[in-house]
């Protein structure tokens, strides 16, 4: 098990802003509104050469009226019980509050090794200042500035010095990434859970509550792989905060970092036309994708053919590309939730799947030869050779005499026999002509 550091405080201490530091990115979304993280965010860092985990957690509050912070401290306790060792950040400019001696108290009882970091120290007057945070009844403190990095060296010098190894493996290394992606409150992070069997992630009725894209290892059934739940998406026009315009932007960085993307429906509310932006974001980066319509549970008076009409109707909106699974699930009630992980994996195949030059030449030959592109201007076309290109999605090159004559129609007549004789469900496939 590799170290884990996790970075704990009230809200607005700055947390977010020494986790961005630390991954040397802005992983997560840092806004002077307080309780902008809620779940649990995972990142890699190192110092010197050692590698570690780092974890982002919400700002632990008491007796707090946010009708999220309930579960915001669930997610802390949690990191607080996974972690090597923890950061207590505190911050100069509120000096020491009650909430402070709280989270002292129970960082106390956690038996763990404990870093106390009082940031926005940026002066002199400052380091003074944070004289006073050594009521606390502890031996030593670190002053820093997450903004600007000052004092962070000394820190994770002596975070690193302390890991009991020095050995780091990244879990998530060389594993498929399974993105779970939709518009607010179709239910992802309940699904997510699910699939989990634990609380990973906050859900609540309220649209909005996830706003970071949280990756977490999934490894149950002889399955493996980067389970990632995102922000909902909303239609830009209907996007007026700060805050979830990040959000919306991490999950669609989510989507083009993923190798299938799973597009979660309500089932109570259909395709929507914001479903299909979506669709066509992960259809425009070559990812595999499932169709997930949940809230299969609330559908009243289901008859024989009430599933197969409202997968048609998907279909018929979404073009050409049809060959993509939809299954009707129930997130809440765990109705196939593993036959939609099975998909996706099975998907996942499918997209980095690879055919031998010689097998796809002599199944396709026969094909173009039987059913010819259209002569056009008295020209004949020939197909004489084909191949896969090495791209991480299917893409084909069919050799021609005259490949400028080849049109729409026959391209996609190729793509659907590639996906007749060879099975790429889920998939987009690229086709391309060119000249012999």
């Amino acid at each position: 098990m590799s170290n884990i550091v996790a970075i704990v405080g009230r809200p607005n201490v700055g947390k977010s802003t020494l986790f961005n530091r630390l991954l040397e990115r802005r992983e997560a979304i840092v806004d002077s509104v307080s309780g902008v993280t809620r779940d649990r965010h995972y990142g890699k860092s190192d110092w010197n050469g050692v590698e570690f985990t780092v974890i982002d957690t919400g700002g632990y509050e008491v007796n707090s009226e946010d009708v999220f912070q309930g579960e915001i401290t669930k997610q802390v306790e949690l990191a607080i019980e996974e972690a090597t060792s923890i950061l207590f950040m505190l911050s100069v400019e509120d000096g020491l509050t009650d909430t402070d001696k709280e989270i002292h108290e129970m960082l106390r009882r956690a038996n763990k090794q404990v870093y106390y970091v009082i940031n926005k120290v940026d002066s002199a007057t400052e380091e003074i200042n944070a004289t006073e945070f050594y009521s606390l009844g502890i031996e030593k403190y670190f002053t820093m500035s997450s903004a600007t990095g000052s004092g962070s060296g000394e820190l994770l010098d002596a975070v690193v010095k302390d890991f009991p190894t020095l050995d780091y493996k990244d879990p998530f290394e060389g594993l498929p990434k399974i993105t779970i992606v939709g518009r607010p409150n179709v239910g992802k992070s309940t699904l997510t859970n699910a699939l989990l069997d634990n609380e990973r992630n906050i859900v609540t009725e309220i649209a909005g509550t996830t706003r970071d894209s949280i990756s977490t290892l999934y490894n149950k059934f002889g399955h493996e792989f980067v389970l990632v739940d995102t922000a909902g998406m909303r239609r830009k026009a209907k996007v007026s905060e700060d805050l979830e315009f990040y959000s919306v932007m991490r999950s669609v960085r989510a989507i083009e970092n993923s190798d299938v993307v799973i597009i979660m429906v309500d089932a109570t509310q259909g395709w929507e036309s914001q479903d299909m932006n979506i669709f066509g974001i992960a259809q425009k980066n070559r990812k595999g994708i499932v169709i997930l319509v949940n809230k299969w549970d609330l559908i009243e008076d289901k008859q024989t053919n009430t599933m197969r009409d409202f997968e048609q109707k998907i279909k018929d909106k979404i073009g050409q590309f049809t060959d993509i699974p939809v299954l009707f699930v129930s997130a809440l009630t765990k109705q196939r939730i593993l036959k939609a992980v099975e998909t996706a994996m099975e998907v996942y195949e499918n997209r980095k799947k690879k055919i031998k030059t010689s097998k796809l030449n002599e199944v396709m030959l026969p094909v173009f030869e039987h059913y010819p592109p259209p002569a056009l201007k008295g020209k004949y076309i020939k197909i004489k050779y084909c191949v896969q290109l090495g791209t991480p999605s299917p893409q084909f090159v069919f050799f021609c005499n005259l490949p400028q004559y080849v049109k729409e129609p026959y391209k996609r007549y190729a793509e659907n026999q590639l996906r007749k004789h060879f099975g790429f469900t889920g998939v987009p496939i690229e086709v391309y002509f060119r000249q012999k």
